[in-house]
């Protein structure tokens, strides 16, 4: 198995191009097994969030384990309810204390809604602070990225954001790249929709290589220069999806790739106001709550 390369973000610091994702696995037993038997394979990139409800088991994983913790860089989000320059502080001290460490390497705002701004001036004071090492965004659109590029004096280093071969996100990825932003692949199997395991131009590619459908899609993604983090609680699996970096696509096979575009989210629309008032709206009465609380 290859060491999986670094990249660098537009701070200076260094991320991995690959990593392994927690998203869906809350329950703490299995979410601390899957992060050990990860760092165990090789991974040194964990992604985590608030509203994963398990960086706590994130956090105990990678204490138990035999990798420094300098060797591990943890990614986790604010949620959406702290989105406000007090909520904030407050959140990243969360993250912080259920993560068990002085620092977490990337820290996102996790959607692009509500106060982003009051948030964003927070993880810019934890930044200077030495509480997080880069800051980054999820889920933004170019517009949301770039207003949040001109207004605030820290620039975002990286946007995770949904791509797989049904939403390639040619516009969102070339966009981030030319102001400097990583673009990072959350769901790049799209959970196994529409038959992205068994499709027969992913597979005509993948037999060439002696590969499986899943390791072109990493693949693909990784030569498209976008860091990926695909998630798995079954060890062979994690094996097989770090073990992309013995072969590459050729024009060809990534003109191929390209004609799988559907051109929509698998999941949601991030610009819906049904989706906006369904991920906002009860994070909103959070807030309104713990307002009141205060008064």
């Amino acid at each position: 198995m290859s060491e999986v390369p670094m990249s660098e973000l537009n701070n200076g610091v260094k991320m991995p191009t690959l990593g392994f994702g927690v998203f869906q696995v809350p329950e703490p037993a299995q979410a601390k097994k899957a992060v050990a038997q990860a760092l165990a394979t090789g991974y040194r990139l964990i992604d985590t969030a608030q509203a994963y409800q398990n960086e706590e088991a994130v956090g105990q994983a990678i204490k138990e384990s035999n990798v420094s913790r300098e060797d591990v860089f943890v990614t986790s989000k604010l949620w959406v309810s702290n989105f406000n320059y007090e909520l904030a502080k407050q959140g990243i001290d969360a993250s912080l204390a259920k993560l068990g460490t002085d620092y977490i390497d990337l820290y996102l705002l996790h959607q692009p809604y509500g106060d982003t701004m009051g948030a964003w001036r927070a993880l810019e004071e934890a930044y200077h602070a030495g509480k997080i090492r880069a800051l980054g965004v999820s889920n933004f659109a170019p517009d949301q990225l770039k207003n949040l590029a001109l207004t605030m004096p820290v620039m975002p280093t990286v946007n995770q954001i949904e791509i797989n071969p049904w939403y390639q996100q040619e516009q969102a990825v070339d966009f981030a790249q030319s102001i400097g932003v990583r673009a990072e692949a959350w769901a790049p199997f799209a959970e196994g929709k529409n038959g992205i395991f068994t499709n027969e131009v992913i597979t005509q590619i993948a037999n060439a290589h002696g590969k499986s459908n899943g390791q072109v899609i990493l693949r693909w993604l990784l030569q498209r220069g976008i860091t990926v983090i695909p998630k798995s609680v079954h060890q062979e699996r994690m094996q097989e999806n770090i073990d992309v970096f013995d072969f590459e696509l050729t024009k060809e096979e990534m003109t191929l790739m390209a004609t799988l575009n559907k051109n929509e989210s698998q999941f949601f629309d991030h610009r819906d106001p049904v989706t906006i008032e369904q991920i906002f709206g009860s994070s909103l009465k959070n807030v309104q709550d713990n307002e009141r609380k205060k008064i």
